[in-house]
């Protein structure tokens, strides 16, 4: 069976119909301090959790950690150095396994060594890194009952030459590769963000399809990775109009734009806006002759499950859920999984 993930922020409505279709929640965030405490309290989900699993009694809801911002800037660089602060660490995650019932860890370390996220970073993360999640995966076996420790990985080569791909393999049950954010604020270049393969003519040759076969040859099973889809669109504006606005050059990165819910209310083929599909890359983008917003649909999304299931990889995820409010993505997910 493969795995069907989402991140289901404070916002997010989870339904009857989204816990029958989902095989895991990420909820998005609890917060990792710089001195090894979890912190998961302001997280709403706790009151909802009792009847998510009454609706879906197989389903897993971890929760997903993230420095608290700017505070705690440091917290995964300064505990995953420290052997003391990875045991405090690992012990805040038992602690808190057992007070609210999650059924395990993600961390979302953006990124190991990588200075340019706001936050402190040094090389000696990539080995810290498989260190402090080793600590984690020990002292949550330690209960006697299988907890889930995962990751949510950056796609491309960078994250693979800054963390020991092999041994986290060994240690995680799974990894997040968010094969999204391809094109992002990075890019002044107006491209698919989340597409599947790379279009011919695009200088950023960046996919889905690449970062997945760069992980499995970094040394993940292929059942330990699953694929990243975005419910939401990055914008470039102020492009010219040749080529429907598709890898242009553009004065800026590509910032967020609309959540899917917004796109289909007032974006596709609305409001000058007109959908386009390039069937090398299986993505959709719009273009009203200046701005250009790249997204996943329906469509996308079915080529993204073929995708997973004709490759047998371990499944997909996405981010976010309260980004579709319909339930129609993620509908169209677990059709065609099935």
């Amino acid at each position: 069976m493969k795995k069907l993930l989402g991140y289901v922020g404070n916002t997010g409505v989870v339904t009857e119909e989204d816990a029958k279709r989902l095989t895991h929640i990420n909820v998005a965030f609890g917060h990792l301090y710089t001195d090894g405490s979890i912190h998961v309290d302001h997280l709403n989900i706790h009151e909802r959790m009792d009847q998510i699993r009454a609706w879906n009694p197989d389903i897993k809801i971890l929760v997903s950690l993230v420095p608290l911002m700017p505070e705690h800037a440091d917290a995964f660089t300064a505990c995953a150095a420290s052997p003391d602060l990875r045991k405090k660490a690992a012990q805040s995650c038992v602690e808190m396994v057992e007070k609210y019932h999650f059924d395990g860890v993600d961390f979302d370390w953006e990124y190991p060594c990588v200075p340019s996220n706001g936050m402190s970073s040094s090389p000696a993360d990539k080995e810290n890194f498989t260190l402090f999640c080793q600590e984690v995966r020990d002292a949550l076996d330690a209960l006697g009952k299988h907890y889930l420790v995962t990751i949510a990985a950056g796609a491309d080569l960078y994250y693979v030459e800054s963390v020991e791909l092999p041994k986290l393999a060994k240690i995680l049950d799974h990894i997040c590769l968010m094969t999204y954010d391809l094109k992002c604020g990075f890019h002044a270049l107006a491209g698919h963000h989340t597409a599947l393969y790379s279009s011919t003519g695009d200088v950023f040759r960046n996919s889905c399809d690449q970062a997945l076969r760069l992980f499995h040859e970094a040394g993940v099973p292929k059942e330990k990775l699953l694929m990243g889809a975005g419910f939401y669109s990055r914008k470039w504006e102020g492009i010219a109009d040749r080529n429907h606005g598709l890898l242009q050059i553009c004065k800026t990165g590509g910032g967020y734009g609309p959540d899917y819910g917004d796109l289909e209310k007032d974006y596709i083929n609305k409001n000058g806006f007109v959908r386009y599909w390039d069937d090398e890359a299986k993505a959709p983008w719009l273009f009203d002759g200046s701005t250009f917003l790249s997204y996943d649909d329906e469509e996308s999304l079915r080529e993204k499950c073929e995708y997973v299931k004709r490759e047998d990889y371990g499944g997909i995820f996405y981010w976010e859920h309260k980004c579709d409010p319909s339930g129609k993505l993620l509908k169209t997910m677990a059709e065609t999984l099935k």
